[in-house]
């Protein structure tokens, strides 16, 4: 099966930086890649690659088979790739309804004076959110009493709705309570139970991409070091992995020495 997004040979380089080197990645309908590594490994220069902020230096971007070159996010977003960033894009002063459609609301008319269609857009709101596991009673209650887990449901919702196939989550979990963490966990189950949607979560806790990914890659120094199907790997490998491969036993070895 052709994956639904496949990544071949992506490098980026800034100046005499290179932050990607050769980073071959795919993810296929209606599964879960966990994206992991430590600070610097590359992980959102990836991100903004696949997102259309960067453009690269080398390799080539498959879409359904076919290679896209993502000019500006626009780009992106016409082929199906939506990115849930860590800062949400939320005003926490608005409605829920109007933060879900922000920028392309449904109006009644012609021209700026035309009048918002809100039964229509709180009705497609409180429904897609409830796709994905959340009930909001009332979609025109402000974001900011919404609690974190049901805000990136918000946004994870709103890029399914305006077209998202692949969706990259960028650490969703990582300012978040327990309960709002399960939250959210919940929605990622949910949204891969769909079957038609590449979900790649970026993230640095190893137990919630064990509790939800099906598969792990693993970057370090802006290349991959590493991957494998979750029932295969254990804790030790992926802390390993994580760190950087055998860059943790020298560290062990360093550790010993002091004593």
């Amino acid at each position: 099966m052709e994956p639904l997004i496949r990544l071949e040979g992506i490098k980026k380089t800034f100046g005499p930086f290179t932050a990607l080197n050769g980073v071959d990645l795919s993810v296929n309908k209606g599964e879960v890649l966990a994206l992991l590594g430590d600070n610097g490994a590359g992980k959102s220069t990836l991100i903004k690659v696949m997102s259309g902020v960067h453009q690269p230096n080398g390799g080539t971007i498959y879409v359904d088979g076919k290679a896209q070159k993502f000019e500006s996010p626009r780009d992106a977003a016409g082929a199906g790739i939506g990115t849930v960033y860590q800062d949400l894009a939320l005003n926490p002063l608005i409605s829920v309804t109007r933060n879900f459609f922000m920028g392309r609301e449904l109006t009644r008319g012609f021209g700026p004076f035309g009048l918002l269609r809100m039964d229509e857009m709180d009705r497609i709101t409180h429904d897609e959110m409830i796709k994905i596991g959340i009930d909001i009673s009332d979609p025109s209650q402000a974001v900011g009493t919404m609690s974190g887990g049901q805000r990136q449901t918000l946004a994870i919702a709103r890029a399914i709705y305006f077209g998202a196939r692949v969706l990259i989550l960028d650490e969703p979990t990582s300012a978040l309570g327990q309960k709002q963490q399960m939250e959210v966990l919940k929605t990622i189950k949910k949204v891969r139970s769909m079957g038609d949607i590449a979900v790649i979560l970026i993230t640095h806790n190893e137990i919630h991409a064990q509790l939800v990914a099906d598969r792990f890659v693993f970057l370090s120094l802006g290349q991959v070091i590493g991957g494998g199907m979750t029932s295969e790997l254990q804790g030790p490998e992926i802390r390993r992995l994580m760190s950087g491969g055998a860059e943790i036993a020298d560290l062990e070895q360093e550790l010993e020495a002091i004593g």
